[in-house]
């Protein structure tokens, strides 16, 4: 066989096994305990490759859902963080064509650390109950009056 044949192969290998992993996280079949950030960061590009933004959102959290509640900790789902890393993820994508996840990954290194949101957000508002259950915007750099 070809080198190329072999490349070719893979790929669609990798193609195929990333399409199970995706169908995996939205019926809520992965084991929780073997899914960390940077897998989430994967999922999220992968499926953000697959489908428009709302649609992308829709079913990663759907599945992000699903697995916090086979956990047996349905309340670790937080919808702020699942929308803003979504969110970043796309825009990142949007911003550079990328020759796949392993480039993506080496671009944006920055979105494996939980934390990256802090330069968004404040600790207090993302451990906020409000915030888990809701999508909150970033913090105001000026006070918005409440009326």
């Amino acid at each position: 066989m070809k080198s190329v044949d072999r490349a070719k192969n893979n790929a669609s290998h990798s193609e195929a096994a990333t399409a199970e992993e995706l169908r995996a996280l939205e019926t809520g079949a992965l084991d929780p305990a073997m899914f960390p950030h940077p897998e989430h960061v994967r999922l999220g590009y992968e499926m953000l490759g697959r489908y428009p933004f709302t649609e992308a959102l829709s079913r990663f959290s759907g599945g992000l859902r699903l697995l916090a509640a086979k956990g047996g900790r349905p309340e670790v789902y937080h919808e702020t963080i699942t929308v803003a890393f979504l969110a970043l993820i796309g825009e990142r994508r949007g911003q550079h064509e990328h020759g796949g996840w392993d480039e993506f990954k080496a671009m944006n290194g920055d979105l494996l650390d939980k934390r990256c949101l802090e330069r968004w957000y404040d600790a207090d508002r993302l451990r906020s109950d409000l915030a888990r259950k809701t999508f909150c915007l970033p913090n105001p750099r000026v006070p918005i009056p409440i009326r």
